[in-house]
């Protein structure tokens, strides 16, 4: 019998299911890191080994196979994502893509100059750590609040969401990777054209597509390019083409495509074994009365923090309304600015790709913590934020 999907109420329910379990992850590591077994989990996750195969040689910890291997393919699921929103979804057009692209802008460009206004002058590396956007807590956020939320908001929050996922993904590539190596970026430039090649030739081995990702990976890997951008590579050179002989179909159009089923059959192990794991793994920051001052006392922390919880709201309102005015685009049907605030505060939820991004922009252990700290406090304050605003909203509904 053959099962029916709808491809975007199940990539919603599964971010939705995945905030829970990256709110429990991130509580367990918190917690972890500040017990007894403080000493092992750390320990755990700096232990490091070693791949040879013979030209390849890789040396990782088990900390960095979490943030280089299994979040690559996060990485891919995000690429598939964009892929099937810039082909057949939210962003397929001008007029659907208007208006999320100016609210994303907005979105990040105020973070950013919050951020360098506040800590430009002691690390303005960290500009881009308060740019991200978490899909899966802030669709969750959405989901909670149920009806409180007008319809159009979800569609507009996951279109916002996935513009700044590819903000997130050139900022990796073109601000954090450092040492740039070109001849591994040639070998990288080179397994992305034979990719392609297969692709015209019809090949449809699955086997042949990994092996090649695979070698993508290790190019970037070698190359300083951050290698989790494999996953995104390969995630947009998926086609968006019918998937041949697909048991399971869709629900909304009767027709399953590739990117469909990729995220069908990867999707939930992205999202409630690798981001959960993520998160466990990196929020494990030790707090100490002396961090906690730290924190109060850092222009980086409140850099972020602020950057997250004003820029994201107000940058996301401002763009939209100043788009309204010069009429480009469509306005969210039915929403008002408190709606379109509220939405903003729940992008503000940074969480997965901040702490992403803060490992990479600062190379200080104790600062990385110390802006990890400041995402998940940040995140927690836009979440209560945004609730709070939609629960003004139920009450004016009422």
């Amino acid at each position: 019998m053959n099962r029916v999907i709808r491809p975007l109420r199940d990539f919603l329910h599964r971010e939705s299911a995945s905030g829970i379990l990256i709110l429990i992850a991130s509580f367990l590591g918190l917690l972890i890191a500040n017990s007894p077994l403080s000493d092992s989990y750390f320990d755990t996750l700096a232990f490091d080994f070693e791949i040879s195969l013979g030209a390849i040689y890789l040396n990782l910890t088990i900390l960095k196979s979490i943030n280089y291997v299994l979040m690559t393919i996060f990485f891919f699921v995000v690429g598939l994502e964009i892929k099937r929103e810039l082909t057949s979804g939210h962003l397929s057009s001008f007029k659907k893509a208007i208006m999320p692209f100016v609210a994303a802008i907005g979105g990040m460009a105020l973070p950013a100059g919050i951020y360098l206004a506040i800590a430009g002058r002691v690390d303005a590396n960290g500009w881009g750590v308060p740019v991200a956007t978490d899909i899966a807590l802030a669709v969750g956020l959405l989901a909670l609040v149920g009806s409180s939320a007008v319809a159009s908001l979800r569609s507009f929050l996951l279109a916002l969401a996935v513009i700044d996922d590819i903000g997130a993904i050139l900022i990796i590539a073109l601000i954090y990777s450092t040492g740039v190596n070109f001849s591994w970026i040639a070998a990288g430039a080179i397994a992305i054209a034979t990719i392609h090649t297969f692709k015209k030739l019809g090949a449809t081995s699955t086997f042949v597509y990994v092996l090649l990702g695979v070698a993508l990976w290790y190019c970037m890997y070698k190359s300083g390019v951050h290698p989790t951008l494999a996953g995104v590579v390969l995630g947009l050179m998926t086609p968006n083409m019918i998937k041949e002989n697909s048991k399971p179909k869709d629900g909304e159009d009767g027709q399953l495509s590739v990117i469909e089923w990729l995220e069908k059959l990867i999707h939930p192990w992205s999202s409630f074994v690798i981001i959960p794991l993520f998160a466990f793994a990196n929020t494990g920051v030790v707090i100490t009365n002396q961090s906690i001052t730290d924190a109060i006392n850092s222009p980086i922390a409140w850099g972020i923090f602020a950057g997250l919880v004003l820029g994201k709201p107000i940058g996301v309102l401002a763009a939209v309304i100043l788009a309204r005015k010069i009429r480009l685009g469509h306005y969210p049907q039915d929403a008002k600015s408190i709606d379109l605030l509220a939405t903003g505060s729940a992008a503000g939820i940074g969480f997965t790709v901040a702490i992403f991004i803060a490992n990479l922009a600062f190379s200080d252990p104790a600062t990385q913590d110390l802006a990890v700290f400041s995402v998940i406090i940040a995140s927690i304050v836009s979440a209560l934020i945004s609730l709070l605003l939609f629960k003004v909203v139920a009450k004016k509904k009422s």
